[in-house]
């Protein structure tokens, strides 16, 4: 349960886009625009900077669903573990390294980007739009990783959830009220979550 009564058992962001559904909205739409909108970016390298980026701020939840739904959408099945390791940005391609760092140093603080990162990132062939999106993709999980844990959600009370959760992100979108819900509803009314 979170810290503050949402008066709905759902886990992690869920609980409080539906706690108060007039920002819920505004910040599925975000989402929805920043992983499966217009991009030169695949949705799934943006997934992936959505998951490292929750990784680097510890954020289980986002960790976990975003990872899921890269997995949907390059086809593989890695842990969420994995993004805090050293195997993890060698299997990167130059360009996803270079993004992956800024996305990296943009979490620590938007001013640690500097120049030479940038510079970098288009040597290793990103365009300009690509290193935008990663910047505010980072950014955005920055603020959503600190919603969730700072009012304390709680992650689905089976891990494995998380991989049918990232399948419906990466098929269905994260429009409000997300359509997976549906899903998720039909199962916690089947299995109780403590």
């Amino acid at each position: 349960m979170a810290h503050i009564q949402t008066n709905n058992r759902y886990p992690g962001i869920l609980e409080l886009l539906w706690y108060k559904p007039s920002t819920g909205q505004k910040l599925s739409a975000l989402a929805h625009e920043l992983l499966l909108g217009p991009s030169t970016l695949s949705s799934g390298e943006r997934e992936t900077i959505a998951a490292y980026t929750s990784a680097l701020n510890d954020c289980e939840f986002c960790c976990e669903s975003h990872n899921a739904s890269a997995c949907a959408h390059l086809g593989k099945d890695r842990p969420a573990s994995v993004y805090l390791t050293p195997e993890f940005l060698a299997e990167q391609t130059p360009k996803m390294k270079a993004l992956l760092e800024i996305a990296a140093l943009t979490q620590k603080g938007g001013r640690n980007v500097k120049p030479e990162n940038v510079e970098a990132a288009r040597k290793a062939g990103a365009s300009d739009d690509e290193i935008h999106d990663a910047v505010l993709i980072a950014a955005a999980f920055c603020m959503y990783n600190r919603y969730v844990d700072g009012l304390g959600t709680r992650p689905p009370a089976n891990p494995a959830d998380y991989k049918e959760m990232g399948k419906r992100l990466s098929t269905q979108g994260y429009k409000f009220p997300p359509r997976f819900l549906y899903w998720l509803v039909r199962k916690i009314l089947s299995k109780k979550y403590p």
